[in-house]
């Protein structure tokens, strides 16, 4: 592997990640949240974080004047919502990690420039799915067409045509299986985590089936450890709703390192 290749692919990697982190506030007017905070009727909030007390009695002195302009709760909109100054920062760097493992991974492949091009959409929503716990449907195709294309344009360059059957097949079965998940009592997979998985399954089938076996696995462990940290620190509960779609996304991307 050319060391250019990987050191531009690690800066074109921070910079979509940084751009992505700089939309963020504008994502989440874009693609404001549908899913509700469970109530908190026992204070658990208020118990564990001072700053939700303080946030409490803010809000009580402001009046209802506040509370007609944020909304029913009284609480900021996901467009207001003050956005950590290193969020950009970070987004970089994710970006640079994820860029330059992939191109350290396949190389100067063909099949490059589609798995790039499904890493940035992919930073794009894990941006949004962490600020409104949604996928868009136009953000998951533009995806999935970006990709799906590249992978097109990749087997004409190799004359390897049957692998895009392949990846197509690999779309189905991540489809049909998080179809599965998504309808099986208390499940907490929304569609849009169902229509990202068949995404991401396009590249992961591209690599074959032990690609895809991981990466229909590893989403659900990663996101497994995540929630048992989160609810370790008390920063959750065991009914808060989080978002799926970040686990999809870093599980697919380990399972092309790793595959």
């Amino acid at each position: 592997m050319s060391v250019g290749l990987a050191t531009a692919a690690t800066l074109l990697g921070a910079v979509v990640g940084a751009l992505a982190g700089r939309a963020a506030p504008a994502l989440t007017r874009r693609f404001p949240a549908t899913v509700r905070e469970p109530a908190d009727p026992d204070g658990y909030a208020a118990r564990h974080d001072p700053a939700a007390t303080r946030a409490g009695a803010d809000r009580s002195a402001e009046g209802h004047g506040r509370a007609a302009v944020d909304g029913p709760r009284g609480g900021p909109s996901g467009a207001d919502r003050a956005w950590p100054l290193g969020v950009s920062g970070a987004a970089g760097v994710i970006g640079a990690v994820v860029f330059g493992g992939l191109t350290a991974t396949l190389g100067p492949d063909p099949a490059l420039p589609a798995f790039l091009l499904m890493a940035a959409g992919g930073l794009v929503l894990a941006v949004v799915d962490l600020a409104c716990r949604r996928l868009p449907d136009p953000l998951v195709a533009a995806t999935a067409v970006a990709g799906g294309t590249g992978l097109v344009v990749a087997a004409l360059v190799a004359g390897t045509p049957g692998r895009l059957g392949a990846a197509l097949a690999g779309a189905a079965l991540s489809l049909a299986g998080y179809v599965a998940l998504a309808l099986l009592p208390g499940s907490r997979l929304g569609f849009g985590d169902v229509k990202l998985a068949a995404a991401v399954g396009l590249p992961l089938g591209w690599l074959g089936w032990p690609a895809l076996g991981l990466g229909l696995l590893l989403p659900h462990l990663l996101q497994g450890v995540v929630v048992l940290a989160l609810l370790a620190a008390r920063r959750v509960r065991r009914d808060t709703a989080l978002p799926f779609g970040p686990a999809i996304l870093a599980g697919a991307w380990l399972a092309v390192l790793l595959a």
